[in-house]
């Protein structure tokens, strides 16, 4: 018996080794990217309803990985998203090595926890859900237990959280209390932002959020200083998303 629990206990030990190697820098992947998109598999969304009821997590992922994404986004909040931590497990298993944004409104630790657990390389954490002093906490957790952090604003009060240290700093072009989608919020708070974070190879990548559905758009919001494009309904609402990705980006490169 004591052979069995000594096989049980260094089966454990791999296991949990093959989950503290480090994961695909979602940071690097957008600096060395031509296009920095970041694909998003959203099946929800509380404003419109099911954008894709039957999306599969195993397979529009991947798709999106084998169609020039530099990294994906996966929504796991249930309620109002119709998301699933499972959901990035299933895109791991697929075959997607590229970086995984894990999603959600996070405001405890123990959802640090769960986006290890799951697979994830990033981590999304939200100004206006969080005091400065949470933010800190969350990010500080976060950084220890080896996930990249995506710090997401929205005005320009919420700035002054980009120099709380997270790895990349997104500006949200959706009101989360309205819901209403506005690119220009991006554009109006560019400057503001670099100014916020500093200029070396230590600052964080600059990241524009929702709403973004040209390819003319992407290239006026790299122009102002964003690396990274985090699009989602604009590919989920077509019938294959991972072709609309292609198409888009081939569209961009025409730019």
């Amino acid at each position: 018996m004591n052979d069995i629990l000594q096989q049980i206990v260094a089966t454990k030990r791999e296991e949990l080794a093959a989950m503290r190697r480090p994961k695909p820098s979602l940071r690097q992947a957008l600096t060395d990217s031509p296009t920095g998109i970041i694909a998003e598999f959203k099946r929800r969304s509380p404003s419109k309803g099911w954008i894709k009821e039957e999306g599969r997590a195993d397979i529009i992922p991947q798709s999106y990985q084998q169609n020039g994404a530099a990294a994906l986004s996966i929504l796991t909040d249930k309620h109002y998203f119709g998301g699933h931590d499972d959901f990035v497990r299933q895109a791991r298993r697929s075959g997607v090595t590229i970086p995984i944004l894990y999603k959600n409104f996070v405001i405890d630790e123990m959802q640090l926890y769960e986006a290890v657990l799951c697979g994830a390389s990033a981590v999304l954490l939200i100004a206006a859900c969080l005091s400065k002093q949470e933010c800190k906490t969350l990010l500080s957790t976060a950084h220890g237990l080896g996930l990249e952090v995506l710090l997401e604003m929205h005005s320009e009060r919420e700035l002054e959280y980009a120099r709380l240290g997270p790895d990349l700093c997104g500006i949200n072009n959706r009101n989360l209390g309205s819901f209403v989608t506005d690119v220009a919020t991006s554009f109006r708070l560019a400057e503001k932002l670099r100014y916020a974070v500093g200029e070396g190879a230590d600052a964080p990548v600059l990241v524009s959020e929702s709403g973004i559905s040209s390819p003319a758009t992407v290239r006026e919001l790299r122009e102002a200083g964003f690396r990274g494009f985090l699009i989602g309904e604009t590919f989920m609402k077509e019938a294959d998303p991972g072709l609309a990705l292609n198409n888009f980006i081939a569209e961009l490169e025409k730019i």
